[in-house]
């Protein structure tokens, strides 16, 4: 177990490199101001270091909202921020004191989208937990779909493909027109809900046919993962809190 010392205080910190990826990027991305007790208390419940991307968003970033808000990528906010972004200790419901054996039980949320898609890092045996990929591979769980898709790349690569310009062939199929102003005026604690939902035929055969109305991102997750149980009778698992 290192102590705060050993995982800030690193020779090469991730920020410099991730910072200057950031600005450079060809989508809109806002870096939102980190509490620096709530990092260092992330950091050191995460167990790793200030010189990986993951240590550097926890250690140093409020949050992103890329792509005019479209994904949100949890990090240390300053509380009471009005921007009212969750971050990876009350996503993941970190412990309230650093807890040496804690680890997130199904793997690290690290992001979610509008839609109540969800980027998570696995864990240690994401098969046991009923997850593709690898440990320490990034799935999505698509809520057009609602299954877990693994992305075949690790935590650094897919922050900076998150930030390229490629979410729009990504999400190809589930964007609309108009879509970045219905995106812009939500609360960061809020989702898109679509009717008919994204996993109906209707939606799939014209995203833009469907009605869709702000709620709050905890109803759209929790809706997603009771269909999960419905239709599949498979629970995705932890989706986050927020």
């Amino acid at each position: 177990m290192r102590d705060l010392s050993q995982l800030i205080d690193v020779e090469e910190p991730a920020w410099p490199e991730l910072r200057e990826t950031l600005e450079k990027s060809p989508v809109v991305v806002d870096l939102l101001p980190p509490d620096g007790d709530l990092g260092r208390a992330s950091i050191l419940q995460l167990q790793v270091t200030a010189g990986s991307y993951l240590g550097a968003v926890a250690l140093q970033c409020g949050g992103l909202l890329v792509d005019d808000g479209w994904v949100r990528v949890f990090g240390s906010p300053v509380g009471g921020a009005t921007h009212g972004l969750p971050g990876l200790a009350r996503v993941n419901q970190f412990p309230a004191a650093f807890d040496s054996v804690w680890r997130p039980e199904t793997g690290l949320v690290i992001a979610h989208d509008v839609l109540g898609g969800v980027f998570a890092l696995n864990g240690a045996a994401p098969g046991s937990a009923g997850r593709p990929g690898a440990p320490g591979e990034v799935v999505y769980f698509a809520p057009d779909s609602l299954r877990w898709e693994a992305l075949g790349v690790g935590h650094s690569t897919w922050l900076v493909w998150l930030v390229s310009g490629a979410l729009d062939e990504f999400y190809a199929d589930l964007r609309w027109t108009g879509w970045k102003e219905e995106v812009r005026a939500l609360n960061t604690n809020q989702g898109l809900s679509l009717f008919p939902p994204l996993w109906s035929a209707e939606a799939r055969q014209d995203i833009s046919a469907t009605s869709r109305r702000a709620v709050p991102m905890d109803e759209l997750l929790g809706v997603a993962r009771d269909s999960c149980r419905q239709f599949d009778g498979v629970d995705p698992g932890f989706l986050g809190t927020v």
